[in-house]
């Protein structure tokens, strides 16, 4: 290991904030969203969601306080995928399902970098699975973007990881079989320290998670609700709609009960088997005693699995961070563990390492 990177600084939640561009005068000047465009035409389905998600993460990114050249997008393959042509900063458009493997590496050898992932639900579920756990439970310093339509867009429509039982697709003509992934079940499961859920039309909420991603230590997973206007319209339009989406959204806020509806007349509440379900106050004549407060930094995962099973449990879909929970972070102790070798032997010997100890003679 290069003795740059012994004595580089060790990954903090912003990720060490450097200077912003300087003018010929040598004045700091503000970024914008324009600085973060690429010029590069954007070739997605015209009312495609990615385009909301590309706009608001290039709205948002000025406020890291880093220079282009210091943030990193890694995707894989899939209409997603695309992403890093549009950003004016470095990116790999890599390998299918193996972004959280290629974005480990350079994280943990680069930790002056802001790396984020993005991803789709058939490239981070399906061939990628393996990789997106692994990344999860080692909380490598990543920002994982992973887009749900809940179909294949860039291959025309076949059924993905997380359509919905009896899906009708060009591969699933009679209706899937299959039972969906949950990504933030999924990910919660793995041991993930930050888990969140926004949706594309909701700027001001996909701003919100962002940022509480960007802040995290270790591996945030956001999944973003994407509509696929092509293959799979309108399969979160119970969430968008204004008529509807009252009686089935949830926005979680830390230390608030989990109140939901027009006026926030309903709630949830923790049954006697432990699991969560939906009420109407007005039923029990005032608040429940069992009402939740939303509590994201609790140590327990099995009260962020929960709710992430709110839905299939007849209750509303939570958007929002569902878990924020400190840990140390995959990056800082490798950096950390390479320091303590280095303080105890001094600079290491390349060709010994490659050497090895066990040596044969063939004779």
């Amino acid at each position: 290991m290069s003795e740059s990177l012994l004595s580089a600084p060790v990954a903090n939640p912003a990720r060490v904030p450097l200077p912003l561009i300087a003018t010929s005068a040598g004045v700091a000047t503000k970024q914008t969203a324009k600085d973060f465009r690429s010029g590069e035409e954007v070739r997605w389905c015209p009312g495609c969601g990615d385009y909301a998600i590309l706009a608001a993460v290039q709205g948002f990114l000025p406020e890291l306080g880093l220079r282009r050249e210091n943030i990193v997008f890694v995707s894989g393959i899939g209409c997603s995928s695309r992403f890093p042509y549009y950003m004016n900063t470095y990116g790999m458009h890599s390998i299918h399902g193996r972004a959280p493997a290629i974005a480990t590496g350079l994280s943990v050898s680069r930790p002056d970098l802001s790396v984020w992932v993005v991803t789709g639900d058939g490239d981070a579920l399906s061939i990628g699975g393996n990789h997106l756990i692994h990344a999860l439970r080692r909380n490598v310093n990543l920002r994982i973007l992973l887009f749900n339509n809940r179909i294949y867009g860039l291959t025309k429509g076949q059924y993905s990881p997380t359509s919905e039982p009896g899906k009708i697709t060009k591969s699933t003509p009679m209706g899937s079989l299959d039972t969906p992934f949950n990504p933030v079940s999924l990910a919660v499961g793995a041991g993930a320290g930050f888990v969140a859920r926004t949706v594309d039309s909701d700027r001001k909420h996909l701003t919100s998670v962002l940022r509480a991603a960007a802040e995290y230590e270790g591996t945030a997973l956001v999944e973003i609700y994407q509509n696929c206007n092509i293959f799979n319209d309108g399969a979160f339009e119970v969430l968008k709609n204004p008529a509807t989406r009252d009686d089935h959204l949830l926005r979680l806020e830390q230390g608030q009960p989990l109140r939901y509806g027009a006026e926030g007349e309903r709630t949830i509440v923790r049954d006697a088997a432990g699991s969560l379900r939906p009420i109407d106050p007005a039923a029990v004549h005032g608040v429940p005693a069992d009402e939740v407060v939303h509590d994201a930094h609790a140590d327990d995962p099995a009260i962020a699995f929960s709710l992430s099973r709110l839905p299939e449990n007849g209750g509303p879909t939570p958007i929002g961070v569902f878990r924020s929970v400190s840990r140390p972070s995959y990056d800082r102790q490798v950096a950390e563990q390479l320091q303590r070798a280095a303080d105890a032997s001094g600079p290491g010997d390349l060709d010994a390492l490659l050497a090895g100890r066990d040596h044969w003679t063939v004779a």
